[in-house]
């Protein structure tokens, strides 16, 4: 027994002498390739004064005719900016529309208006103005508070023209903001008020009426906070031609959002109605409710679909309105703003904007600075490289010039 035990450890033995022995730690080493040991051919090239200061010239001369461009394209626009957001503490008591800005209209402060004009050699004759008149008589309470506002066209635009609504300090790129609304929602799928609670809509998910809960449609603080303010056609009130007393520019509100941004909504949500309630603030908008004849059409609101597209910054523009056909031609001009969008409580501002486009879009000088501004930063450093370089020049590779060579 005692020799058939020596000799199975004898086999052990042998059999455990035959195996490789593996280093420790060797099953987390890299395969030996090229790729994993990094072996692979490189490019390492060596920075010296004869590269890098040649680079810095070629791209100053580059980048300072792109930004002159970019420039020129941009003084290319006409955009005329209103502020009306002190244009209902107009003081008057008139008594209709024509009476408020015949006698009771006041000058827009300089600094509530701005015209960039393509002509520079042309500009208004006088500032606008504007009045403010609340009409009572209105059955659409959310055209009842007005602000008429006349304002001068120098010479004659021709088309495309734009409005846009512009807003500032409104921060639409807040994270907890840009998360609130329900994309199964917007696309037709019945939610209960149970399910958008516990989403990302809460607090603007569910309303109670008193005898039920309500799910919100559409839910989020997106669209509770939707733009609600109107405006009117564009009415040329001194015509060139004497014969007729006011000309009407006309702005269609299709064709303002994104190609593409209709597919995210649907025209009726599923479901039943009478579950559905409209967000706290489009009470104006539907103050009984919702019914099968009485639901907002998401996928033809254009309005709307540019507000669920969230601006980046606080101050930003939105399209309203655009003529593709006709030139807008000089003359005083006037327009009615319906006033219902707070933005005083958060100390904010609201504008109309008029603009034409360019061929690189709407009016942008940053773009064509900031490549200004750089390529004059390289050409700079390349000059003083360059007189370094002259004045005082190194020899690559001077050992004298390591720290630990130095006295």
């Amino acid at each position: 027994m005692a020799l058939f035990g020596r000799k199975k450890s004898n086999k052990s033995e042998q059999s455990s002498d035959s195996e490789p022995k593996k280093e420790k730690g060797s099953w987390r080493r890299p395969a030996n390739t090229a790729f994993k040991q990094q072996r692979l051919k490189a490019w390492q090239p060596i920075l010296t004064p004869r590269t890098v200061l040649p680079t810095f010239f070629i791209i100053g001369i580059l980048f300072a005719p792109i930004g002159g461009l970019l420039i020129w394209g941009s003084g290319l626009v006409t955009e005329i900016t209103i502020d009306y957001t002190q244009c209902d503490t107009v003081g008057g008591s008139p008594t209709d529309l024509q009476d408020a800005i015949t006698n009771h209209a006041v000058t827009v402060p300089k600094y509530n208006y701005r015209l960039s004009a393509s002509e520079s050699d042309q500009q208004p004759s006088s500032a606008p103005r504007y009045a403010f008149f609340n009409d009572t008589t209105q059955t659409d309470v959310s055209k009842q508070q007005q602000c008429i506002i006349q304002f001068d066209v120098p010479y004659d635009i021709k088309p495309t023209v734009l409005l846009y609504y512009k807003l500032t300090n409104f921060y639409q790129n807040h994270r907890r903001y840009v998360q609130s609304y329900d994309a199964d929602q917007l696309k037709g799928d019945e939610r209960s008020a149970s399910d958008l609670q516990s989403g990302n809509c809460k607090p603007v998910a569910e309303i109670n009426d008193g005898t039920s809960t309500k799910a919100i449609y559409p839910c989020g603080l997106i669209a509770n906070s939707v733009f609600n303010d109107t405006f009117s056609n564009l009415t040329n009130v001194n015509p060139a031609d004497s014969s007729t007393t006011t000309t009407n520019y006309t702005l269609s509100e299709n064709g303002i959002a994104w190609p593409g941004e209709s597919k995210k909504y649907v025209t009726k949500p599923s479901g039943d109605i009478s579950n559905l309630a409209p967000p706290p603030n489009w009470a104006l908008r539907f103050p009984d409710g919702y019914n099968d004849s009485n639901i907002p059409d998401l996928k033809s609101d254009e309005h709307f679909q540019n507000w669920m597209r969230t601006a980046g910054l606080p101050t930003f523009t939105k399209l309203w309105a655009r003529n593709d056909a006709d030139t807008l031609q000089s003359g005083t001009y006037q327009i009615v703003a319906y006033m219902n969008f707070p933005v005083k409580p958060y100390s904010g501002t609201k504008s109309i904007v008029i603009s034409t486009v360019s061929w690189i879009g709407g009016k942008n000088p940053f773009l064509g600075w900031a490549y200004v501004a750089a390529a004059s930063l390289f050409v700079l450093l390349a000059i003083l490289g360059t007189i370094r370089h002259l004045l005082k020049p190194r020899r690559l590779g001077d050992m004298s010039l390591l720290s630990w060579n130095r006295q």
